[in-house]
């Protein structure tokens, strides 16, 4: 059976290698070295993940990414990294539930992050997976967009994430929907039909997690 997730973290770890720990990312205020980090804390540190959905715990969360990062080498991080989770955290189908679009976005956040960049070929059945991702993930919408949206990936489907007027209409093939549902929205190659200045709304919200 295909790992996607496996496939995703071996990428972003060659990359981090490529670039080195300065690089910018997609992140706002992160660098390469904050996001390896963030990686081990959401995986080695049950007590800190929490804080990266729950608003009250992100100081503890930050604080202990923060010390991960300034206590290890950059090898040593993207060591952590590559080794993963723990046992049985490692297990194909737990892995591929919790980190296959974790790393799939992650990786997106280093790639796009300079000049030069282009949309790469994925798996269709990936593409699948992340289609799937995309149609939860499009609840966050109902409380985080101005406007109405709804999300269409052709030869996918679509779904009205949000009801309502203004109304727009957000086109492109998973990997870039879920992106843009991510926060990403400038870095996604979709396209927005609808009222420009409800389209301007949207690009500019904090979507996301």
């Amino acid at each position: 059976m295909s790992s996607y997730a496996r496939a995703e973290r071996q990428a972003l770890v060659d990359l981090f290698l490529e670039v080195g720990p300065d690089a910018p990312t997609l992140c706002e205020g992160w660098s390469t070295r904050d996001l390896a980090a963030h990686l081990v804390v959401r995986e080695r540190r049950p007590d800190a993940g929490a804080g990266i959905v729950i608003g009250a715990l992100a100081g503890h969360t930050r604080s202990v990414q923060n010390a991960r990062r300034d206590g290890s080498t950059w090898p040593q991080l993207v060591e952590a990294v590559r080794t993963g989770p723990p046992f049985p955290l490692r297990w194909n189908v737990v892995d591929e539930q919790i980190n296959a679009v974790e790393y799939f976005v992650h990786h997106e956040d280093v790639r796009r992050a300079v000049p030069g960049w282009a949309p790469r070929p994925l798996d269709p059945k990936f593409e699948r997976a992340i289609w799937s991702r995309v149609k939860l993930m499009a609840r966050t919408l109902r409380s985080k967009s101005p406007v109405g949206v709804t999300l269409r990936a052709p030869d996918a489907g679509e779904i009205v994430a949000k009801p309502g007027q203004p109304h727009v209409t957000v086109t492109g093939a998973p990997g870039e929907l879920l992106l843009f549902v991510f926060g990403r929205q400038e870095a996604a190659r979709v396209e927005i039909a609808g009222e420009p200045e409800a389209a301007a709304q949207l690009r500019a919200a904090k979507l996301g997690l």
